[in-house]
């Protein structure tokens, strides 16, 4: 009788491994994930909540710790800040010329390169190099072309005319400072545009080209009626990622002209580490940054709202 008595509890425990299998596994991908959130929240949620909780104090990095509640002070004060409203503006149009510019660059050299029969990888490789250089020492580097003593391009102007008076203060003159940046920026970041129009290219189908043959059809007209729409997706992408970039524009200001003379090669980020660090108004280039960032936003919700709806015409 103990031996039949002890027959019910042992199916009960050949079931146990079984259920702490199934209870490990429904808890394993919280269990894995858990750290990565957790410092996700501590590197990045909680400073981006605190700091926009200061954005509606005044508070300083000089006022000892006390601060009060101001609520939309801070932005008000934006809105009637000169400089901030020249430095937003100048932003704008900085990425307006740049984006547009890295994709007329990068849609002409992907269709050279997908053209190309040889040394694809050879070419790829030395495209992707200004991509591997850190912005600052981009920002050093164009620093000393356009220097108006000794810069490479002032020299090459002078060789190029014969002469050896051409002095052009191209980073101290207005709009000369701002093309200067614009050039190193284009130069580093469309290496990244002709990568992903390149890989748009490529997918593309041959069908739709071997008949727009058959017909005749132009080169032009290949490419308005059966490439640019096939590879409207790879450049919506590419210009959303782009726009989040230039956007936040920083290292190549800060160490070629440091936005000025008088301010007037700032831009927004510059113009925040010059309010939040260097003026120690902390609460004020906080409210800046989420105006920056809400800016950048914008452009981004844009374009993926322009890939939602090609992507619901192919669906029609």
């Amino acid at each position: 009788m103990i031996r039949n008595a002890g027959l019910p509890d042992q199916p009960a425990r050949a079931l146990q491994p079984a259920v702490l299998v199934r209870h490990i596994d429904h808890y394993l991908p919280a269990i894995l994930i858990g750290p990565g959130v957790a410092i996700v929240l501590a590197v990045i949620a909680f400073p981006m909540a605190y700091s926009f909780y200061l954005s509606f104090t005044d508070f300083s990095l000089i006022g000892g710790g006390q601060y009060a509640f101001i609520g939309l002070q801070n932005y008000i004060d934006l809105m009637n800040d000169q400089i901030f409203r020249a430095a937003f503006l100048r932003t704008v149009i900085f990425l307006a010329v740049a984006i547009n510019l890295e994709l007329l660059l990068g849609l002409g050299i992907a269709h050279l390169m997908a053209r190309a029969t040889r040394a694809q990888a050879v070419l790829r490789t030395i495209l992707m190099m200004p991509m591997m250089f850190a912005p600052v020492l981009v920002g050093f580097q164009f620093k000393w072309f356009f220097h108006d003593q000794v810069g490479l391009v002032n020299n090459l102007l002078n060789t190029l005319f014969g002469r050896d008076d051409i002095v052009i203060a191209w980073l101290v003159e207005y709009p000369l400072g701002l093309f200067a940046i614009l050039v190193a920026e284009i130069w580093m970041s469309t290496p990244f545009m002709v990568i992903v129009l390149l890989a748009g290219l490529l997918s593309l189908p041959q069908e739709p080209f071997e008949a727009a043959e058959v017909d005749g059809a132009s080169g032009w007209q290949k490419f308005r009626y059966i490439t640019y729409p096939l590879l409207t997706p790879y450049i919506l992408i590419a210009l959303a990622v782009r726009s989040l970039d230039i956007a936040r524009v920083y290292d190549a200001v800060r160490i070629m002209t440091d936005g000025g003379p008088a301010h007037r090669t700032e831009l927004i980020w510059t113009y925040v580490f010059r309010t939040a660090i260097t003026d120690n108004h902390f609460a004020l280039g906080s409210a800046m940054s989420y105006v920056a960032v809400a800016f950048s936003f914008a452009f981004t919700i844009h374009f993926f709202r322009q890939l939602l709806k090609v992507r619901e015409a192919r669906a029609r």
